[in-house]
């Protein structure tokens, strides 16, 4: 899902590495490929990390386990990306951009030809923590790689095309990949193979395309000495728990959309159909994406206030949809959730990076990612144990209410704040991003 890490922005280094690459003997339209070939890339690599999704309900029957033992495996991924964000995230830094995405898509590799060996729960579960292992080393990268690109392409120009295209790719990817393996599976047969054996292919092609486009980072004469992505300490200031908060809760409801809907859509509703969970899933985060392109012209505080409101709306719908067994609405709850829950983490991290201090904006961001991961990881997870009690519509009722009390501890702890930054941030955010800021003065 979504992720994000930084360069170190105490050295303010990924434009000058756009302008070092500049100076390279490529021409400005090589960097200009490049960009679109990594885009690809990207969206390809994100896609494969959701193809499971609407496949759970195949597994479960194979297998026969519990609409708990999805939210573990789902939780399984979180843990990966979070340990790959922690520990090999920001490492492009030193060793180049290209040699990290394509470890990232070996990695991606491997899970493919294990969901391709055995449909079952132990290799389901292996394979979704490989998956994010990739995820984690990709999505910082990439966005970096982005970025860094579109500099060498047109230098001195606005960043928008990055911020458009790294932020659709990011999140549009994780949408299209329930889409894809819903129609592989429910037209072309072979639905626990197909798909992966379909993505595998296009990793394969990313791995090549990847080599035949310029590197952007130069490797320092030292290498510097390894150590984790730090997390900062100290952060308690009533503005970062406000971000941190809104964090947690937009990841969370993501999590919750891909976990809940293949099993609701089909079991609750009796909708079997796997093109349809994976058209439903896609729905959520192709409107986290559009919302978070289309506000961006919007004020701090505007934006905020509209991601809170329709992150609010979405789960109140989403309650009546489980209660009346409505697929409209439920598709309406996930429409309206995506559009705030995509506005409302592009506004955390704006917050986060526009008011950190230089020194600590890495770790302040680092503790953001981490605290909205855990959000993606436990409160699914959290939703999968009640279900062993009660009934699904129950346990949704109870997270949708866990969910308000946290919008209602964000409304208050960012009432006052993203309305005056001194600096602004050009975050391309998504559940699950890897990005870099540039800050401009107001």
């Amino acid at each position: 899902m979504l992720m994000m890490s930084t360069a170190d922005p105490r050295t303010d280094r990924a434009p000058d590495r756009g302008a070092r690459a500049a100076e390279r003997p490529h021409s400005a339209r090589r960097y200009g490929v490049g960009f679109w070939t990594i885009a690809a890339v990207f969206v390809t690599a994100m896609a494969f990390s959701t193809v499971p999704t609407p496949l759970y309900p195949l597994y479960q029957a194979h297998d026969g386990f519990s609409t708990f033992t999805v939210t573990v495996v789902f939780a399984v991924y979180a843990v990966g990306v979070l340990t790959s964000l922690l520990f090999a995230g920001h490492v492009s830094d030193w060793v180049g951009r290209k040699k990290i995405m394509t470890a990232a898509l070996a990695l991606e590799l491997l899970a493919a030809a294990l969901f391709l060996s055995a449909p079952s729960l132990p290799v389901l579960i292996v394979a979704r923590l490989v998956t994010g292992l990739g995820v984690g080393m990709l999505t910082a990268t990439a966005t970096a790689h982005l970025q860094e690109l579109h500099s060498a392409h047109r230098p001195g120009t606005s960043t928008r095309r990055f911020e458009i295209v790294s932020t659709a790719a990011n999140i549009g990817g994780l949408g299209l990949g329930p889409l894809a393996a819903g129609a592989l599976a429910q037209y072309l047969g072979a639905p626990l193979r197909l798909p992966y054996a379909v993505f595998g292919v296009l990793l394969v092609i990313g791995v090549v395309a990847i080599a035949l486009t310029p590197e952007t980072v130069r490797k320092p004469a030292v290498r510097p000495a390894y150590r984790p992505q730090r997390v900062g300490e100290g952060l308690g200031e009533r503005g970062y728990l406000g971000a941190a908060a809104a964090g947690f809760a937009s990841m969370a409801v993501f999590g919750l959309f891909t976990s809940l809907v293949p099993g609701f859509v089909g079991g609750t509703l009796h909708h079997p159909s796997r093109a349809l969970a994976g058209l439903i899933v896609f729905s959520v985060f192709g409107a986290a994406a559009a919302a978070q392109v289309f506000t961006g012209r919007l004020g701090d505080r505007t934006r905020w206030t509209f991601g809170l409101l329709a992150l609010t709306a979405g789960m109140a719908v989403l309650a009546v949809a489980m209660h009346i067994a409505s697929l409209p609405v439920f598709v309406l709850a996930g429409i309206s959730a995506g559009v705030g829950a995509g506005v409302l983490f592009k506004s955390a991290v704006g917050q986060v990076a526009g008011t950190a201090s230089a020194a600590r904006r890495g770790e302040a961001l680092a503790g953001l990612f981490l605290t909205s991961y855990l959000g993606l990881a436990l409160l699914p997870v959290g939703l999968g144990v009640a279900t062993r009690s009660m009934t699904v519509t129950t346990a949704t009722t109870w997270f949708t209410g866990v969910v308000l009390v946290l919008l209602a501890a964000v409304a208050v702890l960012t009432r006052g704040h993203g309305t005056s930054t001194r600096r602004r941030a050009v975050p391309a955010t998504s559940p699950g991003t890897g990005h870099e800021h540039k800050e401009t003065d107001r």
